[in-house]
């Protein structure tokens, strides 16, 4: 035997579906490939978007009509919004009617909240000034300071709060990180299918009496 030979076994090709469509032994299901992995991704969340899924984002809008219909059968629907190139699946409201929950969700913290509408605050804005919205991750710990009170921490304790719930934000991909920087991030156009320009409003106003309150708190102890 040739010992310079290589006996490393070639690599097999990946099976191509059947002629009837189906992808493996014993499937019934109706989706060609694509289709079925928007899908996937779609469930598993937390969104489906233009940017980091192409080809899984045209089989969104190639196959709609489908996956609007897989989705209702598991209670869910889809949010599309095709301009911003997002997509995503919540829950469907079904009144009275007693359904199972399939999709995952966290409570968010105050700082959560905050975050978020100043996140879809600088959305907003982008959107009108017609570019990207981009952030810095120092200007997110400024911005929120000024809720730090609210939460009777101390300063070390606020900024760990601010930290992890920027974390949350990475993993959730509502900030994305900017190639070649290390601290700066797009806010995902998602936010807009969230929070309407009304939901900002009624939480702003919300957020400006806390600010108000803490204020008037101060001046009163500064009196005595």
């Amino acid at each position: 035997m040739n010992l310079l030979e290589d006996e490393t076994p070639p690599v097999e090709p990946a099976p191509k579906p059947a002629r009837d469509g189906t992808l493996f032994e014993g499937d019934s299901g109706s989706l060609p490939l694509d289709a079925r992995r928007a899908l996937c991704q779609l469930l598993s969340g937390p969104s489906l978007d233009q940017g980091r899924h192409g080809q899984l984002w045209s089989a969104v809008l190639r196959y709609e009509t489908q996956l609007r219909s897989q989705l209702n059968d598991l209670f869910l629907e889809l949010v599309l919004d095709r301009d911003a190139g997002v997509a995503f699946t919540r829950q469907a409201d079904t009144g009275e009617l007693e359904t199972p929950v399939l999709l995952r969700s966290s409570p968010l913290t105050f700082i959560d909240s905050v975050l978020l509408l100043y996140l879809r605050q600088q959305l907003a804005e982008a959107d009108a000034q017609g570019h990207r919205a981009v952030v810095e991750e120092s200007v997110l710990v400024d911005a929120l300071s000024v809720y730090e009170k609210n939460l009777s921490t101390d300063r070390a304790g606020f900024n760990k709060r601010v930290a992890t719930s920027i974390a949350k934000m990475k993993d959730n991909h509502v900030l994305e990180k900017l190639r070649g920087s290390e601290d700066r991030y797009e806010v995902s156009p998602a936010l807009k299918l969230l929070f309407s320009a009304e939901d900002v409003q009624n939480l702003a106003q919300i957020y400006r009496q806390l600010r108000e309150a803490d204020e008037a708190m101060e001046e009163v102890a500064d009196e005595r």
